[in-house]
C-alpha cells in the first residue's frame, strides 16, 4: 500500500526541481502534484506546431484540400478534442474544465503551415499542456490527412508560446 501525503504539502522535494517528482522513505516517485489549496485564477495558454511540406504541396492542399478533404477543418476538432482530452493522455496532468480552445493556421512562407492553439479557463492550474497538446494533435491530422501526397511531410516545433495565469504570472517565448 503506498505512503499517504498531506494533501496540503507541495509536491517538490529539496532534491528535484520537477514538480511531479517527489521523495519518500523508498526513494524518487512520480506523482499528481496537489492543487487543492491554491485559488482558481484565469489561465491561458497559447502553443504552436509546425507541418513542413515538400516544395509546391502546401499550397494546392490549402486550395484545394487533401486526399480526404477540408485539411484544416478537420484537424481544428481533432485539435479541440485533443486539448480537451489532455487530463486523459498525460498521465499527471489535471483534467481541466477548458472555457474555449481555438486552432488557427497560417501559411508561413511556400511549404510551411504553422498551426497555433489557444486555450483558455479558470482553474488551479495551467492549460499549457491541453495548448501543446491541441497543437501537436491538429498537425498530426494533417500529417495523416496529407501522407498520401507525400510520406516526406515532416512535424515539428511543438513548443510552447505564452502563458498567463497563476502564481508565476505571464510569460512569453
Amino acid at each position: 500500500m503506498s505512503e499517504s501525503r498531506d494533501p496540503n504539502s507541495s509536491s517538490l522535494s529539496p532534491s528535484s526541481p520537477l514538480s511531479h517528482v517527489t521523495q519518500d522513505s523508498k526513494g524518487s516517485r512520480a506523482g499528481m502534484v496537489n492543487v487543492s489549496h491554491k485559488s482558481e485564477t484565469a489561465r491561458r495558454a497559447v502553443a504552436e506546431a509546425r507541418v513542413e511540406f515538400p516544395a509546391g504541396l502546401l499550397g494546392p492542399i490549402l486550395t484545394d484540400g487533401g486526399p480526404k478533404g477540408p485539411i484544416t477543418e478537420v484537424a481544428r476538432v481533432a485539435g479541440i478534442q485533443a486539448a480537451k482530452q489532455t487530463g486523459q493522455l498525460i498521465p499527471l496532468c489535471h483534467p481541466l474544465g477548458l472555457d474555449w480552445v481555438d486552432i488557427r493556421f497560417e501559411q508561413d512562407g511556400d511549404d510551411v503551415l504553422r498551426i497555433e492553439c489557444e486555450a483558455v479557463c479558470q482553474g488551479r492550474t495551467g492549460v499549457e499542456m491541453e495548448a501543446m497538446t491541441g497543437a501537436a494533435l491538429a498537425a498530426l491530422t494533417v500529417y495523416d490527412m496529407t501522407k498520401a501526397l507525400n510520406k516526406g511531410i515532416r512535424l515539428s516545433g511543438v513548443q510552447l508560446l505564452e502563458k498567463s495565469g497563476g502564481k508565476s504570472g505571464p510569460w512569453t517565448r
